[in-house]
């Protein structure tokens, strides 16, 4: 059952320090970020705010709220382009990442900017830990809200450290020491296929892409690529030193899939040819009550807000996890993606096996 979101109204306001003079007379609610309190709502009292100004005069304080929230919901400021929501990015952290590797279709608005993910609006999307399949993830991802749905269409969220506290000593054992087996199969038509997922239309690209970020690989036909990585199932954040579970073993696994698809797909390829696929490290299938069990972690600490035109959502990727309701109308919510994790600390990136050996013997 879905978890109310914690009231974000009736708190005080703080004075923005040192605002441009267009703004210097503007009020923003700002309250005290609390632990795990995603997300964190921060609204401007005064129209005209721009939020990358504000961002730029509050500084280093910013990052604090989100290492200790995970998440920031400023509304409220003048954020009407996605040349604004750029700027407003850039101003939080400046190195705007590309996307790479890439599990789902997207359109590239301009430059750094994309569409959220372009997945069937009848269709959740799963919450999940943005590219924690990869062996160099953005710590921050943003999002800002064009167009509001009818309907539904939030993006919920949860805080990776209160989802740990579901998880029994056994499993994080098993996974610690295992990590996560991730299998992907592109092809056109199933999926994405190799040239959509890593932008290119070489294959020497492709190659060269795999053996830099230690990913396995092989091609099955012109069309169809088939790739095997192994992951640490926990990663440790730069800024806090805290040991996260942070990865896509249950987001990647079939049985996430909705249930008429998954069968459609299992009665057309075998299951080494899905387009994604999760095992433990060594190739031993994942049970099925372990991903009960995660599952159920994950909506015990799920929280949700509804979208307003204007909104921009600052999540810290390994602190919070997000997901997408279905919705019903007409939704435009852009993405920004930043700050790559190997420019600040060393992933723990254990070796992938060169041959693909499922069933426990990799």
């Amino acid at each position: 059952m879905e978890r109310t979101a914690p009231s974000l109204t009736g708190r005080g306001f703080a004075r923005p320090r040192n605002l441009s003079p267009r703004s210097s007379e503007a009020l923003v609610r700002r309250p005290a970020a609390e632990r795990d309190g995603l997300p964190l709502l921060i609204e401007a009292q005064a129209p005209g705010l721009s939020l990358a100004d504000w961002i730029r005069e509050q500084g280093q304080s910013l990052h604090d709220d989100l290492n200790l929230a995970g998440g920031l919901l400023l509304r409220g400021f003048e954020v009407d382009s996605a040349e604004r929501f750029r700027a407003a990015a850039a101003a939080f952290a400046p190195q705007l990442l590309d996307y790479k590797e890439r599990s789902s279709p997207r359109s590239q608005v301009s430059g750094e900017v994309y569409t959220s993910t372009e997945h069937p609006v009848d269709q959740p999307i799963f919450l999940h830990n943005e590219q924690s399949y990869t062996a160099d993830w953005p710590l921050y991802i943003m999002f800002h809200c064009q167009v509001a749905p009818l309907e539904g269409g939030a993006t919920p969220v949860a805080a990776n450290r209160l989802v740990l506290r579901h998880l029994p000593d056994e499993l994080l054992e098993r996974f610690g020491r295992l990590g996560i087996l991730y299998v992907r199969n592109y092809r056109a038509g199933l999926g994405l296929s190799w040239r959509e997922a890593f932008q290119t239309d070489s294959r020497a690209e492709v190659e060269a892409f795999c053996a830099e970020h230690r990913i396995a690989h092989a091609w099955i036909g012109d069309e169809h690529l088939r790739t095997w990585q192994r992951r640490a199932a926990f990663q440790r954040h730069p800024y806090t030193g805290e040991r996260l579970w942070f990865n896509h073993g249950m987001f990647f696994h079939a049985t996430s899939l909705e249930p008429g698809l998954r069968d459609a797909l299992l009665r057309s390829v075998a299951e080494e040819d899905l387009p994604y696929q999760t095992y433990y490290g060594d190739g031993s299938p994942i049970e099925a009550q372990t991903l009960a069990t995660i599952r159920s972690a994950i909506d015990r600490e799920t929280r949700r807000f509804d979208w307003r035109v204007g909104d921009v959502l600052i999540l810290d990727n390994m602190l919070a996890q997000h997901g997408r309701e279905p919705f019903r109308g007409p939704r435009r919510i852009l993405t920004i993606m930043s700050t790559p994790y190997s420019s600040l600390a060393p992933a723990d990136v254990p070796s992938t096996p060169s041959r693909l050996a499922l069933g426990g013997t990799a």
